[in-house]
């Protein structure tokens, strides 16, 4: 995909039809129907998947909010060649959800068991942090940021996926445009390097 320039060719008239290259070159171009027609297809999924990662329901529209400004603003970075447009703003809305959480300046929210211990006299409200809350925040700092880093783009774009994301194979392949053998074969090949650099 070749960014569109002024003084080129118009970008490409945009509908239901239009795949998210054609969205993205669009929404370089300042069309707003473009930017719409993306968060519609977009957001339903962003708001499941961010939601696995937060409980907090305000926290994950704030980052999907964001993702389409950033989206707005960025869509001339986006290059069709490195990979599937839903990777793209995959990255950018965990990436705005882990700013977001880091932006309330605490912790983690912690999330209230209300129905694993009854209230009343003798018993005690459980508090847990939500685990996925924490590796969120935490994915990026200390060892297993600096392993991640240190793989390269499509081999973390696997692991992300199937193991930070939970995505099955069939659904890793979807979102990043690749056969299922070859995500099988890069998260094994990624697995090791991580293993490598954190031992």
């Amino acid at each position: 995909m070749q960014l569109f320039h002024a003084g080129r060719r118009e970008p490409p008239t945009v509908g239901d039809h239009s795949d998210d290259a054609d969205l993205l070159t669009a929404v370089a171009a300042r069309r707003v129907e473009a930017l719409r027609l993306l968060h519609q297809r977009h957001a339903p999924w962003l708001r499941a998947r961010l939601s696995r990662r937060c409980a907090d329901a305000d926290l994950v529209d704030d980052a999907i909010q964001d993702t389409f400004v950033a989206i707005w603003r960025d869509a001339h970075r986006y290059r069709a060649a490195r990979g599937e447009a839903a990777a793209w703003i995959w990255t950018i809305a965990v990436r705005r959800l882990i700013s977001a959480l880091r932006g309330r300046g605490s912790p983690p929210r912690t999330t209230t068991l209300d129905h694993a211990l009854p209230d009343g006299p003798g018993s005690a409200r459980l508090i847990a942090e939500s685990a996925e809350d924490a590796v969120l925040v935490g994915v990026e700092h200390g060892d297993l940021g600096a392993a991640l880093a240190a793989l390269s783009p499509d081999l973390r774009a696997v692991i992300e996926a199937t193991v930070l994301d939970g995505l099955t194979t069939r659904e890793a392949a979807h979102l990043l445009g690749i056969p299922e053998g070859t995500v099988k074969t890069r998260v094994m090949r990624a697995k090791a390097q991580l293993r490598g650099h954190l031992t």
